[in-house]
């Protein structure tokens, strides 16, 4: 039987470890430096930076998701969906589609006009699942990302403008 819960301070180091098995599952463990403590602190803390939901198959976990709150100046409040992930065991039950859908319950219930997520272009069943349940892919836009000494860099012209 699937039971689906929204995640708490005790969950985090079990969502460490999903969240380390959904990196080596896409090929990018090494990118991976998350701690449990940091975790607790930014999922459920005094300002909760995001919010996980647990999927357990009988009482086992089996998967989880992370969403966060963000806001489009277009269309205003959505969610974004930063992981969705079912132990390999666990799968084909239907328990990925049972998270998708309760994320679609929270944003429903909180009037977002949608969810936003990104997903690896070699992972086809997920783009196929995708798909099938209407989601739209927007291959115009592409993700962008800054970090590391690139992002201190940009970072520091602040400074200097001052």
């Amino acid at each position: 039987m699937l039971c689906i819960r929204p995640a708490n301070i005790n969950d985090a180091a079990l969502l460490r470890t999903m969240i380390r098995e959904l990196a080596e599952y896409e090929r990018e463990l090494e990118w991976v430096t998350i701690r449990e403590e940091d975790l607790a602190r930014d999922g459920f803390g005094e300002n909760p930076r995001f919010r996980a939901l647990i999927a357990e198959w009988n009482g086992q976990p089996a998967g989880y998701a992370v969403i966060f709150n963000y806001f489009s100046t277009w269309v205003g409040r959505g969610l974004f969906l930063e992981d969705l992930f079912v132990r390999e065991r666990f799968r084909k039950q239907g328990i990925g589609t049972a998270l998708l859908a309760e994320v679609a319950r929270i944003a429903v219930d909180e009037q977002c006009y949608g969810i936003h997520w990104e997903v690896l272009d070699w992972n086809t069943k997920a783009i196929e699942l995708y798909k099938a349940l209407g989601a739209e892919f927007r291959d115009q836009w592409r993700p962008v990302l800054l970090t590391g000494e690139s992002l201190h860099r940009l970072a520091q012209q602040t400074r200097t403008l001052k």
